[in-house]
């Protein structure tokens, strides 16, 4: 698999792609399909809904702020 020549990075690559292959067995679909639900998909979605989170949190964060000062 990895040959990189780089002990840990070859060792953490081989494990992830043997995960891969596992959990994609248990779903019945191919390592490649589970590339693109990973990397393509879920990725990306987990990425955007954390982006509108932490601006959800600073919009909070900046309320709680004007109302603290407020009432100084």
């Amino acid at each position: 698999m990895a040959n990189s020549g780089i002990y840990w990075i070859d060792v953490t690559f081989n494990w992830a792609v043997i995960a891969l292959y596992e959990v994609a067995g248990w779903f019945n679909i191919t390592y490649e399909e589970i590339n693109v639900w990973l990397f393509c998909i879920a990725w990306p979605l987990f990425t955007l809904v954390l982006l509108f989170w932490a601006a959800s949190m600073c919009r909070q964060n900046r309320q709680l702020r004007r109302l603290v000062h407020a009432e100084r």
